[in-house]
């Protein structure tokens, strides 16, 4: 007989973590509550403590820099059609020669 091994979400394994570091319960009722084995605590206690640097470390992305980006790709994706009608067009007017396509 054999057991699948529990899979916890980040957002559960900090929670977890934060709750043992307030240390209002034990790691054996924070067990209980949680169902999850002591040690398993511990160990993201631990690695809770050791990383939390990163947290603050890491620049948050920018909402104006995504905005920016994101109205670069239209733009860039709006450019791509009219060219590709351009040619289209050249090509019908004996402008351009037909392109071989692959």
């Amino acid at each position: 007989m054999s057991k699948t091994r529990k899979k916890h979400s980040a957002a559960f394994k900090a929670q977890v973590a934060i709750e043992a570091i307030k240390e209002q319960e034990t790691l054996s009722e924070l067990a209980k509550r949680f169902e999850v084995h002591p040690q398993m605590i511990s160990n993201w206690k631990r690695e809770f403590i050791s990383r939390g640097s990163e947290i603050f470390s890491t620049k948050a992305p920018d909402e104006e820099v995504i905005k920016r980006e994101k109205a670069l790709y239209e733009k860039i994706g709006r450019l791509e059609v009219e060219v590709d009608f351009c040619k289209r067009v050249s090509e019908q007017l004996g402008i351009l020669k037909p392109s071989k396509k692959s």
